[in-house]
């Protein structure tokens, strides 16, 4: 295959050299962003950030030996071995100073059989073949030094153990030779499907300066064709010879690298963990004169007050790293006084939540604070020594929730009918009182009874029969809140009814 494989695919890697870039950064003295990567010793990630060069161009030469094959180059029938020659090129990136990606470019001729092809055949049974080949492949590269490297800090960090795998396209020509002569037995283009192989293998490096390296390689190549080795077509009589169906050879070769850029040091000849225990030591042996406090810590707790942003906090309290004291659960109250640290609560209840009663126990609760609500003479107005026992049944209702339907009564003086529109009115009134304090509308009504319920005869005295002019509450389910209206009358005026006195008869 022509060169001019290799000449695209450089034509096509090279150019971004220009922009190659590696993980590391100088510092900035700037703090960390989601960019980076969590330390405070980093910089944008651009080229100029760069501390090691990753690219490099390989070269190397070699010798390929068919070894898995009819016609092999190990002792094939004629007790010798017959050697071939190679050659790769190739550009590397190192990705991180444990993995790289290589584009390679491989030429050579395998040679195989029972003689050599430049020379006569020996015999009319003996065959021999040669292969010529070009390659190209892209191969990941592991570190295997650095990746499994422990800090050494007393040698030079000059050796490196590397691995490598990839796949590519082989474009090759096998030619056979016999007594009768040499002929073209099998021609395969590149970039077909038939032409893909793979290959694998290690490399020991050796470093020689910061701009060449030494590499010795020992790369097995699985073509995946029986007919690589000049045997024929499948069903040739030579290559009925063995039952494997991929001529595979090994490649033993020994090259340079040349790494590139304007750095001091290749990334993968870096060594991060014997970088930062060198830093660690010099850290350890360094004197450093540091002043910290300057200001004092006025307030004792652990913060200087160069960077406390609480400078009065109790004693006891803990704080964070600004110096404020610490409040768990939010709720305002500081942990060194909030006795239930974990649950949010009201700064009254000692941050701790104030547990909600039974509605029912609540509408009892109402009813006490609402006893002896005072009203004008025969009014619906309620006198304003009622506003504290007022106040305290709209706290009760706001603290706990729920329903509640008030219900207005009167004693049993007085006509039945003005009893009952007085009772109405009144216990609207208590809904409007309380709803002015800021419960809502939609959880209380109001209803009058009148005197029906009335226990107290009229013959009793005032006192006794206040014990029936009183609001109750009682509690609704939601279930049967909607069944019930807002109030039990329409607006209008209390008429008091007057008894008309009985007519004198005129004296004849």
């Amino acid at each position: 295959m022509k060169l001019s494989l290799a000449i695209v695919a450089f034509a096509m890697a090279i150019p971004s050299a220009i922009y190659a870039q590696d993980s590391t950064a100088v510092s900035k003295g700037e703090y960390p962003n989601t960019f980076s990567s969590g330390s405070a010793n980093v910089s944008p990630f651009t080229n100029k950030s760069k501390r090691f060069n990753d690219w490099s161009i390989s070269v190397g030469a070699g010798v390929p030996l068919l070894q898995s094959a009819d016609l092999t180059s190990i002792k094939n029938g004629n007790g010798k071995n017959l050697f071939g020659y190679s050659a790769y090129v190739s550009v590397d990136k190192a990705i991180t100073h444990a993995f790289g990606i290589n584009l390679q470019y491989d030429r050579g001729e395998t040679r195989q059989g029972w003689f050599n092809t430049k020379n006569a055949a020996p015999d009319a049974y003996a065959v021999a073949a040669r292969t010529q080949y070009d390659a190209i492949s892209i191969l990941g590269d592991i570190n295997f030094s650095n990746l499994l490297r422990r800090v050494d800090n007393h040698s030079p960090y000059r050796w490196a153990l590397h691995g490598y795998a990839g796949i590519g396209t082989i474009a090759y020509r096998a030619y056979q030779k016999d007594i009768n002569g040499q002929r073209l037995m099998t021609e395969i283009k590149p970039f077909q499907l038939g032409s893909m192989f793979m290959q694998a293998g290690a490399g020991l490096k050796f470093k020689v300066n910061r701009r060449i390296d030494i590499e010795g390689r020992l790369m097995y190549v699985v073509t995946g064709d029986e007919e690589f080795d000049g045997g024929g077509d499948a069903y040739s009589a030579i290559n009925r010879r063995s039952e494997q169906i991929s001529d595979n050879f090994f490649n033993a070769t020994l090259g340079l690298s040349f790494k590139l850029g304007k750095h001091e040091s290749h990334v993968m000849w870096h060594d991060p963990l014997q970088e930062i225990y060198y830093k660690l030591d010099v850290l350890a042996n360094k004197n450093q004169d540091i002043e910290v406090c300057k200001k004092g810590d006025a307030d004792n707790d652990g913060v200087c007050d160069d960077w406390d942003r609480q400078l009065d906090t109790p004693a006891g309290a803990r704080v964070d790293g600004a110096g404020v004291a610490l409040d768990t659960d939010l709720d305002g109250v500081i942990d060194l006084y909030d006795k239930c640290v974990t649950v949010p609560g009201p700064v009254e209840n000692n941050g701790c939540p104030v547990a909600k009663k039974d509605n029912n126990e609540t509408a009892k609760e109402v009813e006490r604070s609402l006893k002896d609500i005072y009203f004008n003479f025969n009014k619906a107005t309620i006198r304003p020594e009622s506003n504290p026992k007022l106040d305290l049944a709209a706290s009760i209702i706001k603290e706990n929730g729920g329903n509640y339907l008030l219900t207005g009564h009167t004693d049993i003086k007085g006509s039945a009918a003005y009893n009952l529109r007085l009772s109405k009115e009144r216990a609207a009134a208590v809904v409007g009182a309380l709803e002015s304090r800021g419960i809502n509308e939609n959880v209380l009504k109001s209803r009058g009874v009148g005197s029906a319920e009335a226990t107290v005869p009229a013959s009793a005295s005032d006192a006794e029969r206040m014990a029936d002019r009183k609001v109750t509450v009682r509690f609704i389910e939601a279930s049967d809140w909607d069944s019930i209206k807002k109030k039990d009358y329409e607006d209008a005026p209390v008429k008091k009814t007057v008894k008309k006195g009985v007519a004198k008869k005129k004296k004849k």
